[in-house]
């Protein structure tokens, strides 16, 4: 894996901008790129993830998406992370490769929630074969069990996560447990992870790396 710049600080979760026919308005992207920079300080995007409705839209037009925050962030962002979860492992699959191929500076992948009578272990092989087709950029977590109903705490995920997916190098915790997010600080202090923290009234994610 290439050296990457540290990802801390503020992490926006954008929103999606769509035209009055419910198209995704990309026109919009670069001035939002500017936005969050010069307004709010902020040089660090997650894409398509709940705020930004990404379940709710087309495989092509989260690619559309990836690819507008990837160029219009082009030496201007520090860190573009795209969201590629999805009930379907193959769709996540592709979204993650796409999202390596266009230059995206990390994936992120969801629990996918339909089906939620599975073990901790199935659970973590969904996201080391998503986590696979992008080797080279780093893959975080995104727990969220207000959303997923999946009950499992991110501390019992992170150990197994660490063992299995090479790239692993953090989580993005929506969630109000905050013991949950205390004691996973704890025990990958040594790791140096990255855990960014924001729930659904928050618009912005805190970095705090171990």
């Amino acid at each position: 894996m290439a050296l990457q710049k540290k990802l801390q600080g503020l992490v926006a979760a954008t929103i999606t901008p769509m035209t009055e026919d419910g198209n995704i308005n990309l026109s919009l992207i670069r001035q939002y790129v500017d936005y969050l920079i010069n307004q709010q300080g902020v040089k660090n995007v997650f894409v398509n993830g709940t705020t930004g409705e990404g379940l709710s839209l087309s495989v092509q037009e989260r690619k559309q998406l990836a690819e507008e925050w990837v160029t219009q962030g082009k030496d201007k962002l520090d860190h573009v992370i795209i969201h590629v979860g999805s009930m379907s492992l193959p769709e996540s699959k592709d979204l993650a490769k796409h999202a390596a191929q266009i230059g995206a500076d990390g994936i992120s992948v969801i629990s996918p929630f339909f089906f939620k009578q599975v073990t901790k272990d199935e659970l973590v092989a969904f996201f080391r074969d998503v986590a696979s087709q992008a080797p080279n950029i780093p893959f975080y977590y995104y727990h969220i069990p207000p959303i997923t109903g999946m009950k499992f705490c991110a501390e019992e995920l992170v150990d197994c996560m660490k063992e299995q997916i090479p790239t692993f190098k953090g989580v993005k915790f929506s969630d109000r447990d905050l013991l949950d997010l205390r004691q996973c600080l704890q025990k990958s202090q040594q790791d140096n992870f990255v855990f960014m923290y924001g729930v659904d009234e928050v618009r912005a994610l805190y970095i705090e790396s171990c």
